[in-house]
């Protein structure tokens, strides 16, 4: 009996510190990440009809950018990337390049709207910029949960001796947020008018 108590006090002390609860805890924290950018680009998909639909009564020569904006937010909301795919590089990588086709757009059409004086003016064009203004930066706060919640979790599946429960429970690194090209994104997008 004694020895059955002193195996059972054994094997609760043993699998204290395995981490496995530790990598329960930060897998989920790394879905509820994800789940907030998630949130905020459909938030951002959500504003864009009204802003080309605006922007369209004041520019209707613009329609090039209009229409990349269109076929951008289309691209962004067919490529679906749920938590259960979190693990698979590719699925991310396409999502990403996706979300930065519309980034790019949107620059193109604000870069556009400078052009018109009196659909700056306009209420409902300011009211729409000033929201995608502050969703691009819930964003960029969502994604940087998202790293970190990322970080935390692959330093606990990497490290000793938590990473031997992540291997029995086939725990792996997650993908973060990556850039494919950082030159791309340091340059201002152009902006031509059909001369």
């Amino acid at each position: 009996m004694r020895v059955l108590k002193f195996a059972l006090m054994g094997a609760v002390f043993l699998l204290s510190g395995c981490g496995y609860n530790t990598l329960q805890t930060q897998d989920e924290a790394v879905r509820a990440a994800w789940s907030e950018v998630l949130s905020q680009y459909q938030r951002r998909a959500d504003l864009i009809p009204n802003l080309v639909e605006t922007v369209k009564g004041f520019a209707a020569q613009e329609q090039a950018v209009l229409l990349g904006v269109t076929e951008a937010r289309a691209r962004t909301g067919s490529i679906q990337l749920t938590p259960e795919m979190l693990e698979n590089p590719e699925a991310m990588r396409n999502f990403q390049q996706a979300q930065g086709e519309l980034t790019q757009a949107l620059k193109s059409l604000f870069a556009v709207t400078e052009n018109y004086p009196e659909l700056k003016s306009d209420q409902n064009f300011r009211e729409l910029q000033a929201q995608l203004e502050g969703t691009e930066n819930r964003i960029t706060v969502a994604r940087q949960r998202y790293i970190q919640a990322v970080q935390a979790y692959n330093s606990t599946v990497r490290s000793f001796p938590t990473n031997l429960t992540a291997m029995l429970f086939k725990h792996q690194v997650k993908p973060g947020f990556t850039v494919e090209n950082e030159a791309a994104i340091s340059t201002p997008p152009q902006v031509s008018f059909g001369n």
